[in-house]
């Protein structure tokens, strides 16, 4: 019994101290686990910010805003090699290429190209019109028109009018008709009767009127300069 109760003993005092061995290493572990936490979990030092990155910043958005810019489509533009309005279906900012008036039209802005028909109208013109009745512009026009009534409105008209009628507010080039009426003129005047404003060039025809010169009215020649 003796013995029995020596080994009982001492295997208690052996459990006892295995388990003191690993409460210390636990609280070892736990207080390093402690230490290292906060070293983890501590936000990083926010990066400092030189004059340099914002001007390449800046210069990188501004790029980029030109690049949506010139990469933006346009809206509205017919292109097509022919185009034939009736009355003022359908309506287009630019149109380029050949227009045919069936029987006016009068919604297309800025025609470029050749305007065939009875009665064509746009803001801008450049090319050729061929309309029998009229062919009307509100501001600037250049190349050739052709018809009983030519008009250029509000702006400069560059090139040869041909018809019955012909009128501009600014006038570069000949008018050739039956009346040739203009208010600022550079270039020749042929015709029944030829008005101008102001004139740098020749009137030919039965009456020649030049409002700012030394002899406003002379018949068969005017010359302004």
């Amino acid at each position: 019994m003796t013995v029995a109760k020596t080994a009982g003993k001492v295997y208690n005092n052996h459990i006892a101290s295995n388990r003191s061995y690993i409460m210390k290493k636990l609280i070892a572990i736990a207080v390093v686990a402690a230490m290292a936490l906060p070293m983890y979990a501590a936000p990083a030092a926010p990066e400092t910010v030189t004059a340099e990155d914002v001007v390449d910043d800046l210069s990188a958005d501004e790029n980029d805003g030109l690049a949506v810019k010139v990469d933006a489509p346009r809206k509205n533009v017919a292109l097509w090699p022919a185009f034939i309005a009736v009355w003022d279906f359908p309506e287009t900012l630019d149109l380029v290429g050949l227009r045919i008036t069936v029987p006016c039209s009068t919604k297309q802005e800025n025609v470029t190209g050749v305007d065939v028909g009875f009665w064509g109208r746009s803001e801008y013109f450049e090319g050729i019109q061929l309309n029998v009745l009229r062919n009307d512009v509100k501001d600037a026009c250049a190349g050739v028109q052709v018809g009983c009534y030519n008009s250029v409105a509000r702006g400069d008209r560059f090139g040869v009018q041909v018809g019955l009628w012909n009128e501009a507010l600014s006038y570069r080039g000949i008018q050739v008709g039956a009346v040739n009426v203009s208010g600022d003129s550079q270039g020749i005047q042929i015709g029944i009767i030829n008005r101008s404003e102001t004139m740098y060039g020749f009137q030919i025809g039965a009456i020649n009127i030049i409002r700012d010169a030394e002899f406003q009215f002379l018949p068969f020649v005017n010359i302004g300069f």
